[in-house]
């Protein structure tokens, strides 16, 4: 041991404590770090994992990450465009595109887990192993000649590039087009039924541009060591331990330990998501006392737009868990999630103080809502200010009245731009010279990561690959501006994609270290209502290119990285991923088109209900017609909201003074402060259900503060593959729920009312709405 503990004052000087809670630090080399690892992540203890002490050492740094956490194994010879893979790629592309639509009109918002298709490939890709003939089947029956034909059908055992190809395949098609909430909004609120060929071209051309622009980029948007995704860890290290070392004890009993807790959750999570839904937010406060508005608004929350949740025990990992709407509290970095969570004790503070103070006349509207008002609360009738192109009619406008925002809402809006000028300020006194840095090794070819000097071996995506992709989604995009009637002038295209084009740097740059997302869609409003007046289709659409171009390219680099940890060639990577995002944008406008027209009152209820919801609907049209036909009124000098668009400069300043604190006195950790973070949160809590905040935030400090620290074996080897199983397993719970009782298959079937399925509030708060 002291042997091991001798050759370790080089390796753990790499981490420089200034930045190890976010994984960023290159300040060594770290191809040459890992030339010199022996032994793979699975291995119980190696050189590398030890401190000066011969104790494991926790993980600190992006090098640790990309060494001590992700496999640096590869097997080049592995064939990834077999039939397994286009046959289980394209059906759970298929089936995942489905599925992510309807999670888009529940009340929670809720996502396609990468781990929850990741499993379902997994498991389909065994059986296809055994059944299918080829030179690789072991039975003696469908063994065949071993030549290419048979060998593309089944070359051997299902193999990590086959996995992470599908993967990325149907979970590039689970995400939901932002084209769809322009084609859902218009058909809900405006009566607007666009043609089907331009609808499917609009669909195509928006999700291809992003990825062509990703792929431009992706020499220090992918590459470098310090471009970490934590969110990726789960789902690569479930790759590892599905894949790697298969006949080592230790790696098997971390499979076994993945496969107990899927089962496990995906039996529990049938409690609180039916059979009884007083577990998703148990609140002593409303128990104590139900009759109270206040006790609602403060310590409500199991129920959508309901309360802030504050100290609520949720026992739904739906909510819990990173794919109902939390960053992941069990792969997060520390420092994100402490941000996070201060900023979540002002966002309370903030919602009770303004509502409590009457601000924007608050009190008149819901607590939370994400819906337009008139001033006496009733519902704002925005097609009554608007003339038959769907344009601002003043007079129309005068005789309306001007609509209004909850309160809540107000400062969501305020807290996003904040968010957005943090955002720049932040990446550029902070990892500004990291990125210069970066470009210059690019350019004079060195290999600057341990995962990327391995994937040499592979054909790399020539860059006029992704040129050829953008011009040509540009085109599409340019043609379906006018036949479909948008109102967006060709030049409002190129604006928003230039918008795009420069925010993504920052952008990537933010969600890659500390795993958090900046989020423009609001800056990228303002300015389309500032160009464009009164025009709220233009609006959308301008967002449509400004924003969701943005928001493809951070797909499309996350899974790159996915890629370069998993070593699957470039070529396969661009291949699958364009191909899901047109399959999936395909078939979310057929399912979005069935669950309207079967569900369309439900949408348009504030509330909706406990299965379906059309909140996001709500909020997004509520953006086009603030923005789009009101902007220069509502947020204008002088007006009712102009600390609205005012908050971006605001943002820029909030990164400054903890620079200066740190550049001055380093040792009070303001460097770990995650500035967009802080200002985003401001409106965290602003809809949909909140009891798993206070949940969320113990399991935070468990695993990234007292596991990480204190118990830095279990945390390498179990906390990310807990995470996994954790997700994957309620994943596929909520898919069976929702086709068996939830509604899916068209019918509901309502679980019968008792103690922990009450009428009302599954808390018992008193309902408000």
């Amino acid at each position: 041991m002291a042997t091991a503990a001798e050759a370790l004052p080089t390796l753990s000087a790499q981490g420089d404590p200034k930045q190890k809670e976010s994984y960023n630090d290159e300040k060594r080399d770290s191809v040459e770090i890992a030339e010199s690892i022996k032994g793979d992540v699975y291995d119980d203890l190696r050189v590398i994992d030890l401190g000066e002490d011969g104790k494991e050492r926790p993980i600190e740094t992006d090098i640790d990450v990309a060494t001590r956490l992700i496999s640096l194994e590869d097997e080049p010879t592995l064939p990834a465009f077999t039939f397994r893979m286009w046959f289980l790629g394209l059906g759970l592309a298929c089936f995942g595109s489905v599925l992510g639509q309807i999670f888009y009109f529940r009340p929670q918002t809720v996502y396609v887990s990468q781990l929850f298709i990741q499993i379902i490939a997994y498991i389909l890709g065994r059986v296809l192993e055994e059944i299918i003939p080829g030179p690789g089947n072991v039975r003696p029956e469908l063994k065949t000649k071993d030549n290419r034909f048979w060998r593309f059908f089944n070359p051997g055992p299902f193999n990590l590039k086959e996995h992470v190809a599908i993967t990325i395949f149907a979970s590039t098609a689970a995400e939901s087009a932002l084209a769809i909430s322009i084609f859902a909004a218009d058909d809900l609120y405006y009566g607007i039924h666009p043609n089907v060929g331009v609808g499917i071209f609009t669909l195509i051309g928006s999700q291809l541009m992003g990825y062509g622009l990703g792929g431009i980029m992706r020499s220090f948007l992918v590459y470098p060591t310090y471009i970490v995704f934590p969110n990726l860890l789960p789902t690569v290290q479930l790759f590892d331990a599905l894949h790697r070392g298969k006949k080592i004890m230790l790696q098997k009993k971390r499979v076994k330990f993945f496969w107990l807790v899927f089962i496990g959750i995906f039996v529990w999570e049938w409690f609180p998501e039916y059979i009884a839904p007083t577990l998703t937010g148990i609140s002593i406060f409303c128990l104590a006392n139900q009759d109270s508005a206040w006790f609602t608004r403060i310590f409500g929350g199991a129920a959508g737009n309901e309360g802030l949740g504050v100290f609520s025990l949720c026992l739904d990992w739906n909510y819990v868990g990173s794919g109902g709407g939390s960053l992941g509290a069990l792969f997060t970095p520390l420092s994100t999630q402490l941000s996070l969570y201060s900023g979540t004790a002002i966002c309370i503070i903030a919602f009770c103080a303004c509502y409590a103070r009457n601000t924007w006349n608050g009190q008149n509207f819901p607590f939370l809502s994400q819906a337009l008002f008139n001033e006496n609360g009733t519902r704002y009738n925005q097609l009554a200010i608007l003339d038959e192109k769907f344009r601002l009619d003043p007079v129309k406008l005068a005789e309306v009245g001007l609509p209004w925002f909850a309160s809540s809402q107000v400062l969501t809006r305020i807290g996003s731009n904040l968010a957005i000028g943090a955002t720049i300020m932040h990446v550029a006194i902070w990892y500004g010279k990291n990125i210069i840095e970066v470009v210059n090794k690019y350019r004079a070819g060195d290999n600057y990561d341990p995962h990327l000097a391995k994937m040499k071996v592979y054909a790399e995506v020539p860059m006029w690959w992704y040129i050829l992709t953008f011009v040509g989604s540009f085109a599409m995009a340019m043609a379906t501006l006018y036949t479909g009637h948008s109102g967006l002038p060709w030049w409002g295209l190129i604006v928003g994609l230039i918008i795009a084009t420069i925010f993504l740097p920052f952008v990537i740059t933010v969600y890659a270290i500390t795993g958090f997302s900046p989020n423009i869609q609001s800056l990228v409003q303002m300015l389309g209502a500032a160009m464009i007046p009164g025009n709220p289709q233009a609006n959308m659409y301008f967002t449509l290119y400004g924003f969701n171009t943005l928001d493809q390219a951070r797909g499309l680099i996350r899974d790159l990285k996915m890629g370069q940890y998993t070593k699957l060639p470039p070529r396969v990577t661009f291949t699958v991923q364009a191909l899901g995002a047109v399959i999936g944008g395909l078939l979310n406008y057929v399912i979005m088109k069935v669950i309207i027209n079967t569900h369309r009152e439900i949408l348009l209820d504030v509330q909706g209900s406990n299965v379906w919801s059309g909140q996001q609907v709500q909020s997004f049209n509520s953006d086009a017609i603030s923005w789009g036909a009101l902007g220069s009124v509502l947020y204008a000098p002088g007006r009712r909201y102009v600390i609205v668009p005012f908050s971006i400069l605001i943002g820029l300043a909030v990164p400054i003074p903890f620079w200066l604190l740190h550049r001055f006195f380093p040792r009070l950790g303001a460097n770990k402060v995650v500035t967009p973070v802080l200002c985003w949160t401001l409106g965290y809590l602003s809809v949909g259900i909140n009891s798993s905040v206070f949940t969320t935030f113990c399991l935070a400090v468990f695993s990234q503060y007292y596991l990480r620290r204190y118990r830095p074996r279990w945390f390498r080897k179990y906390n990310f593959l807990l995470s996994a199983a954790l997700d994957g397993g309620t994943q596929v719970m909520v898919f069976v729920f929702t086709f068996a009782v939830g509604g899916g298959s068209g019918k509901v079937i309502n679980m019968p009312t008792w103690a922990l399925n009450p009428k009302g509030n599954p808390d018992y708060c008193k309902r408000l709405t």
